[in-house]
């Protein structure tokens, strides 16, 4: 009788293991960008005296501490383009970026926090204040505000950087590849300025 009892219930559960669902509907495509200057394969780096720098991943607005990609609609209107969701949140995204630029524009090397002990070393921080679709507009934005402490010094100095790319379409692939130019243009920037001393 238990049996019984035991193998309807095991038949009732099997249809509904169809019906449910453990987690969202994975996205057709995740999206991502990449550093348009890359470090040199196999070529050495070494962290001598003010050459070394720690590249702190940014900290962001809720709009853009997820995934997806915002849409600023209006001054007090933000929404996300549909279907479109990055590889990982755009600030470990951007910090990568702005790491490989570092190395091959501005011959830095870019040091983990807990190598940086060892080694006195410049410190790169900020906030991603932008990282998405101006509609009015139809332009990509990239907005980085820096901190950086040069090696053995402490004082703080803080820049904007900003960039602007036109957007051919506020929909995924189009609007990824706006973000990554931009992007890479504010990156070039930061390279510039922390090479330049000043």
């Amino acid at each position: 009788m238990r049996f019984t009892r035991n193998l309807v219930l095991a038949a009732a559960i099997v249809p509904l293991a169809g019906c449910l669902s453990f987690g969202g509907k994975p996205p057709k495509q995740l999206l991502t960008i990449a550093s348009t200057a890359q470090p040199q394969p196999g070529a050495a780096q070494t962290a001598s005296a003010g050459r070394a720098i720690v590249v702190q991943v940014p900290a962001v607005p809720q709009t853009i501490a997820n995934t997806r990609i915002p849409v600023q609609e209006s001054d007090v209107a933000v929404a996300y383009i549909k279907d479109a969701q990055w590889s990982e949140p755009p600030a470990r995204l951007f910090a990568r970026v702005l790491a490989d630029t570092l190395t091959a524009r501005a011959g830095m090397v870019v040091l983990a926090p807990a190598q940086s002990f060892g080694s006195p070393s410049a410190d790169l921080s900020g906030d991603l204040r932008s990282f998405g679709v101006d509609a009015s507009q139809r332009q990509a934005v990239v907005i980085y505000d820096a901190s950086l402490t040069r090696a053995g010094q402490s004082t703080i100095e803080k820049r904007r950087f900003e960039a602007r790319v036109p957007v051919a379409a506020i929909e995924p692939t189009a609007a990824a590849d706006a973000l990554g130019r931009a992007a890479n243009d504010v990156a070039g920037q930061v390279a510039g300025w922390v090479r330049g001393g000043g």
